[in-house]
């Protein structure tokens, strides 16, 4: 069924979410995509807490996601978000294995 790897990250300053917003948008998600080799990508902000920023990247296989973490894709990642932004935003990640799927549509 597939596997997911999602980060969460917090958005400290209300301030600096339209410049994360931008910065994730055009460089991170499309290089993190490419990097991972990921099925797809996508983001969302909560509603329940304005400042929590998801991505969610859709593999073929949970070995694929347990593979991301210590790899050279991953590091340069890290390495490249810490120099953007620092300890002003907090993330934690997460790798998940499909285990149901439901529906296919949206309804009419």
């Amino acid at each position: 069924m597939g596997a997911i790897f999602m980060v969460r990250a917090e958005v400290k300053e209300p301030a600096a979410k339209p410049e994360f917003e931008k910065w994730y948008r055009d460089e991170h998600l499309p290089d993190a995509l490419k990097t991972f080799g990921a099925r797809r990508a996508w983001r969302a902000w909560s509603d329940v807490d304005p400042s929590v920023h998801y991505a969610v990247y859709e593999f073929d296989t949970i070995e694929q996601v347990r593979a991301l973490p210590g790899s050279a894709g991953m590091k340069r990642l890290v390495a490249d978000f810490d120099r953007a932004w620092g300890k002003r935003v907090v993330r934690a990640r997460d790798a998940m294995t499909v285990v149901q799927e439901a529906g296919g549509g949206r309804p009419t």
